[in-house]
């Protein structure tokens, strides 16, 4: 990064009028591209003849709304984010407090929230009138809502989004503490999830990818967008800051260039097909956004050559850089919405109704080389492990070129364990772990042990305090994240090893004994949620029994040991009430897939019931083993110290001791 000049620099108040118009600049550029762009594709056009036609209204108003709402999305995505991490307290304040330019950014923040709330809502209406056909304020209306968002997939999606959008901003006008905001920013991505199932891409034959896919382009476009319209907005109340928090910025935004080119390339790929649909009024659309994005990236680039290297002396020429960004990003934006309301050239559902459960067509009978081959990968995961092995090497590489000590078993039990959660994850596990439920038993003791204990030796809490750099001016850096979650309550709670047993063990029952199963096996958002449950729950508990990084004080290791063994009993007695049992889970979901064999069904759960009681003790002996090496090796630091003292003061513990028994013996001599 380019060292940044810390010369004070003389604050001018910034006129309302530019902030304004280039706001107005970005907001019509978006708002002609996506209704121009549909428009001329014939996408507005009435639909009369068929009888459903939902009026002009609906027509031009709905993708009109939806831009406004993605724009104030990032804009509070944006602002939020600035808020609880880029901009440090003013002088004088407390460095937890929410004040100041904190508080103004905020504030705005609040603004922004509340137009992204309202145009929720109007999506809402607006798409029930589109999918039903009908005009708003059509008689019986409001019962057409009720029943499309509490009904329909897309419905429940957009009402989810809009419920977390209220809370987020009753969280930040209530906020007094930077904590609060940043809970909110956090919230503010949630919200963006559920947009990710209400287009094209919940209905593709490879939803999972799709939806994956756009959920970080999503993610990414708004922090990104949301973060250059945040400074551009604020970058009078931030005075002298406005040169570090731009060039924290410029880094973060780096990175959700990266973010957003490949998950824009994936799921334009599985939209296009192939090169030749290119062509297609989608494909011409998909080349216009991925010059925009080009042309933005370039943006990014001047920017960290040269705009931020002359911000302190003259920040004239990027905010003209900026706001020349901003507008094309609302153009880009605009076309975003263009483009989810046009059909791709690849129809949406196949003719595999199998294939479109699942997401990937299904897999051959399965034998030991093709389950050790079989691959489909899961874009979520693939790039949760990518992050995690190039973030851990990249700290491993910063520590070695200061000349540092990282032990190399620690990066090799942390690489082994990212490989291992990317095939669990989209190779043969998780490929076959959705068709069989002896196959899924496989994946899940994976997930929850096996994946956990390589990882949890990896230790990368620690690399990561020896690494990250701590801010000197007072703001909510990756470090000082990372200090304020080893240090929560709520850790220092759930990683008591007692606790993290309990979730551990009571999960399998909430689990598999509810409907949350089969929504696990039939949803995209319940598969990923069982996963990450899965692989967070494991690895508190192997961290709370066996973890190197710093954490609440555990009980003494014997104590440890005999919950393990409790543990253990459970996941035994787990497996056999799998296997005694004579209830098939989720029948729904394996009848769906064509398997509608009910014995066979039951005698393969029974067979997973096994593998929970035989196999799922394997790596937790595993884990047993690793726990009587750190006592053994906890015992032999503590001798180690010990000696070292007594070679300091001539073993005074030890004279003193037999002083004490001497002088008893005396004593009973005497009487």
């Amino acid at each position: 990064m380019q060292t940044l000049p810390t010369r004070p620099v003389a604050v001018r108040p910034v006129p309302v009028r530019g902030r304004l118009l280039v706001g107005v600049a970005a907001l019509v550029a978006a708002l002609g591209v996506a209704v121009g762009v549909l428009a001329a594709t014939g996408e507005l056009a009435a639909v009369a003849a068929t009888g459903f036609d939902p009026g002009a209204l609906v027509r031009y108003g709905l993708p009109a709304v939806r831009t406004v709402h993605d724009l104030a999305a990032a804009l509070t995505v944006g602002l939020l984010v600035t808020a609880a991490w880029l901009v440090a307290p003013d002088p004088g304040t407390r460095p937890d407090r929410l004040s100041g330019a904190r508080r103004a950014t905020a504030k705005a923040a609040a603004g922004a929230a509340a137009v992204w709330l309202v145009a929720g809502v109007l999506v809402i209406l607006l798409t029930t009138a589109d999918v039903a056909g009908l005009p708003v304020g059509t008689p019986g209306f409001g019962g057409i809502v009720m029943s499309f968002v509490s009904q329909v997939d897309l419905g429940r999606a957009l009402l989810a989004s809009v419920l977390v959008v209220a809370v987020l901003l009753n969280l930040v006008i209530l906020a007094t503490k930077v904590v609060t905001v940043a809970w909110a920013a956090a919230l503010s991505l949630v919200a963006l999830l559920p947009l990710a199932l209400a287009g094209h891409s919940a209905g593709s034959q490879d939803h999972m990818n799709s939806v994956d896919s756009l959920a970080l382009h999503l993610l990414g476009v708004c922090v990104w967008v949301g973060g250059l319209a945040a400074l551009l907005l604020m970058r009078g109340r931030l005075g002298a800051q406005l040169a570090p928090v731009a060039a924290r910025y410029s880094t973060l935004a780096g990175w959700c260039f990266v973010v957003v080119a490949l998950s824009g390339f994936v799921n334009a790929a599985l939209r296009l097909d192939t090169f030749a649909n290119l062509g297609t009024t989608y494909g011409l659309l998909v080349v216009g956004k991925a010059t925009a994005l080009l042309l933005l990236g370039g943006a990014g680039f001047w920017h960290r050559r040269s705009t931020l290297r002359r911000i302190g002396d003259d920040r004239r020429w990027f905010v003209r850089l900026a706001a020349a960004e901003v507008v094309v990003m609302g153009a880009t934006m605009g076309l975003a919405v263009a483009l989810s309301r046009s059909a791709p050239p690849v129809p949406e559902i196949g003719a595999d109704p199998v294939a479109a459960l699942l997401g990937y067509p299904l897999p051959p009978p399965v034998t030991a080389v093709g389950y050790l081959t079989a691959f489909h990968a899961e874009t979520l995961w693939l790039t949760v492990a990518a992050a995690m092995v190039g973030l851990y090497l990249a700290g491993v590489v910063k520590l070695v070129r200061r000349g540092d000590h990282w032990p190399i078993t620690r990066t090799l039990f942390w690489v082994a364990g990212g490989l291992a959660l990317v095939f669990v994850t989209s190779g043969g596990p998780g490929v076959y772990g959705r068709v069989h439920f002896s196959l899924h038993m496989l994946q899940h003791m994976s997930l929850m042990i096996v994946v956990p204990l390589l990882l949890v030796f990896g230790a990368p809490a620690t690399l990561a305090m020896r690494t990250l750099p701590a801010r000197t001016d007072g703001s909510f850096g990756p470090r000082e994240l990372l200090l304020q979650l080893v240090h929560s309550r709520v850790l220092r709670v759930l990683g008591q090893p007692v606790v993290a047993a309990g979730l551990f063990t009571a999960s399998l029952v909430i689990f598999y004994y509810s409907r949350l199963f089969g929504l696990a096996m039939a949803t995209h958002t319940g598969h990923v949620l069982m996963t990450a449950h899965f692989l967070l729950s494991g690895y508190l508990f192997v961290w709370a029994l066996v973890g190197i990084d710093p954490g609440p004080q555990r009980p003494p290791y014997p104590l440890r040991l005999v919950l393990l063994l409790v543990v253990l009993g459970f996941h035994a007695f787990f497996g056999i009430s799998l296997m005694s049992s004579g209830t098939l889970l989720a029948p729904d979901w394996w009848h769906a897939l064509g398997q509608t064999d009910d014995a066979a069904l039951l005698a393969d759960q029974q067979t997973g019931g096994a593998i929970a009681w035989g196999a799922g003790d394997i790596p937790s002996l595993l884990l047993g083993l690793a726990l009587l090496v750190s006592w053994f090796r906890s015992d032999s630091s503590e001798s180690k110290r010990l000696d070292r003292k007594a070679d300091r003061d001539g073993d005074a513990d030890l004279r003193a001791y037999n002083e004490r028994l001497t002088a008893m013996a005396r004593h009973d001599d005497r009487g």
